[in-house]
């Protein structure tokens, strides 16, 4: 068994693990988890080599292993890793799918590993979307013979999903279970419909592996990436072996590694609350977040926790460092506290010792990056309208055109809208053709890229002049690494940079807010927040910079903790209305988004429960109760 690649240890032996059942490792980034996964790949590739056997691949599609997979090209072009003696074996496929589909896994795996190694196409196997009925059942068995001939896999790589899903080992998933097809969970469709866009689209079966398949690799990693994965996680490693989360079934395999990011690792038990596990170097960051989860756990505000609330709940050695609970609970509170303020652009010849933002200079130069044309009002509305309102010099920058969310539906509208405008337009009439005649997941033509871009740019304008902001201090930067017509988008370049880098130049902002926020389905917040830190590596150095604070503000899907919160804007009622009717502007991302993650919820109701649910928290501490609070997390540079 290969042991010494990532580190292998097993779960359970040591202090910081006694919660869990699964050995695991994390990691800062998702990129560098996935350079050590291919290294130990490699390693294995190279190893079997020397003793002249094939090595027996089981690989995995997704976002998850695409890292992974570049790296492995990259070692290939750049060090001569060879895939000759590589045999592979994927997990699984829709069903049914045709190979040459762009959502297939077969084109997945082509597009991201085959087409750019040496390996030979004989010894590729993935399962065929394409076989028919009566035929699968004996193509399944056949399948797993081929694995069984092979010895098994040496290697599994595997991701996770939402239900815990192993391949597509669904809920209900027997430990023995063989490849075979199987009926998708509808959280697994939901999960993939921005890939297909919209979940009608979404096949309902697939061929998969099966749980017994997978637990007979030598070897297995999973990759675990994002805040979305946390909970499942969590579950995974430190839960009881259910079939309803199929990989609480790795608990079993006796050379299993989670490969997590700092995301994904969030709910652990020795991550989250790292007191209950082993002693603590009681930072002040620690103590805020140890205080406000005892006050949750107990229901009772900072000002009420007790001596016996710290004892109970394996926090004694706090409450020693800090003396009594009256004192580090005062001192909590003024924390929290301190962190809201009306005046998110600093408050005027104020003292700002303990405001979250600078009193000067009195008016800021403000820079808003959006990665979409909307996330600006749905995230911080509130903030945005408080800014101008308060005289600052407010620029927005949309970073990307956000064309790909805009319906069919919608675009057929303005464009018949033009042809009645102008009857002769040839245009006009290319596109809709182009869109009454779309076949499959066929890629938008430019001509409708173009149309679906200006539709979310008029919305934009139709907010920003709500809110008050001049049209030429709203800039839509259309990254090129967006601009692909699909979902998958391309890899940040220094064309995406050096934009970021001329806005902020040209600017030269004292506050820049810009999404924090991973969650979104397609991860375009990630790229695009990216595209902003390899800026400001770019530019540290510059004198202006040294006046440049960035706050991060969250989107739809998650908000910060309260003990990561660094500036909490409230919104009293009249102005929850009015970041409601901002959102309205964005009328094509109003009803039937194409890209809503699992929650079904309008972008507006869900971001009004989540600022309610800020400021109830705040509340819940003990502090002012408040409608709604817009949270920002400060990050240093």
């Amino acid at each position: 068994m290969i042991k010494e690649d990532i580190g292998f240890r097993e779960a359970g032996k040591f202090e910081e693990t006694r919660f869990e059942k699964i050995h695991n490792v994390i990691f800062e980034s998702s990129q560098e988890a996935s350079l050590l996964v291919a290294q130990e790949i490699a390693n294995l590739i190279q190893r079997k080599n020397e003793l002249n056997e094939p090595c027996v691949l089981g690989l995995a599609t997704g976002s998850s292993p695409i890292k992974v997979y570049e790296e492995l090209v990259r070692m290939h072009k750049e060090e001569g890793l060879s895939f000759e003696n590589v045999v592979t074996f994927n997990l699984d496929e829709y069903y049914p799918m045709d190979k040459n589909d762009i959502q297939s896994y077969y084109h997945f795996m082509h597009e991201h590993l085959f087409h750019h190694v040496n390996i030979l196409p004989k010894n590729i196997n993935i399962p065929d979307g394409q076989v028919s009925a009566e035929e699968l059942q004996q193509y399944c068995i056949d399948y797993e013979m081929k694995i069984k001939s092979y010895g098994g896999l040496d290697f599994q790589l595997l991701g996770i999903g939402r239900t815990g899903h192993i391949g597509f080992n669904e809920p209900g998933s027997h430990v023995n279970s063989g490849t075979r097809s199987i009926t998708l969970d509808h959280i697994t469709r939901v999960d993939a419909a921005s890939s297909f866009l919209g979940i009608d689209n979404v096949p309902r079966k697939a061929i998969t592996m099966g749980i017994g398949t997978v637990r007979n690799a030598k070897r297995i990693v999973l990759l675990g990436w994002g805040i979305s994965k946390a909970g499942i996680i969590k579950k995974t490693i430190e839960g009881e072996v259910s079939s309803q989360v199929p990989a609480t079934y790795l608990q079993e395999h006796n050379n299993t590694t989670f490969v997590l990011d700092t995301e994904a690792s969030s709910e652990l038990t020795r991550v989250k609350t790292p007191w209950l596990v082993k002693s603590c170097v009681w930072t002040d960051g620690l103590k805020l977040k140890a205080v406000a989860w005892l006050s949750e756990l107990t229901k009772k505000p900072f000002l009420k926790l007790t001596d016996k609330d710290y004892n109970d709940n394996g926090m004694s050695s706090l409450l020693t460092e800090e003396g009594t609970a009256y004192d580090l609970n005062i001192k909590m509170f003024n924390k929290m506290q301190q962190t809201i303020t009306g005046w998110p652009g600093g408050k005027p010849n104020a003292d700002d010792t303990y405001r979250p933002e600078r009193s000067t200079p009195e008016k800021k130069r403000i820079i808003i990056f959006s990665p979409h044309p909307d996330d600006d009002v749905i995230s911080m509305g509130g903030t945005f309208d408080r800014l101008v309102e308060q005289g600052h010099e407010v620029h927005v920058a949309y970073q990307t055109s956000g064309n790909i969310a805009v319906s069919d539906v919608e675009a057929l509208k303005f464009a018949e809208i033009s042809k009645a405008l102008h009857p002769d337009s040839r245009m006009s009439d290319k596109i809709i053709d182009f869109l009454q005649n779309r076949t499959g997941n066929e890629i938008d033509s430019l001509e409708v890229r173009k149309l679906k871009g200006l539709i979310r740019r008029s919305e934009s304008f139709g907010a920003t002049r709500y809110i008050g902001l001049p049209d030429s201090n709203v800039n839509f930067l259309d990254l090129p690494f967006y601009e692909t017509g699909t979902v998958k988008k391309n890899n940040l370049s220094d064309a995406d940079v050096d934009i970021m880098c001329d806005i902020i130049e040209r600017i030269k902002p004292h506050q820049i807010y810009a999404a924090g926020d991973l969650a979104d389905p397609h991860g375009t917040h990630k790229v695009c927040l990216d595209s902003l830190f390899e800026a400001l590596k770019r530019l540290k150095n510059k004198s202006f910079m040294d006046d440049c604070w960035v706050w991060l503000y969250r989107g739809a899907w998650h908000e910060w903790e309260s003990y990561q919160i660094d500036m909490a804007v409230p919104m009293s009622p009249d102005q929850v209305l009015k970041k409601r009717h901002a959102i309205f502007y964005h009328q094509s991302q109003k009803d039937g988004v194409m890209f809503q993650g699992d929650d079904s919820r309008e972008f507006w109701v869900r971001v009004e429960d989540r600022n309610r649910l800020t400021a109830e928290k705040y509340h819940s501490l003990g502090l002012a109760d408040y409608s709604a609070i817009e949270a920002f997390k400060r990050y240093h540079f």
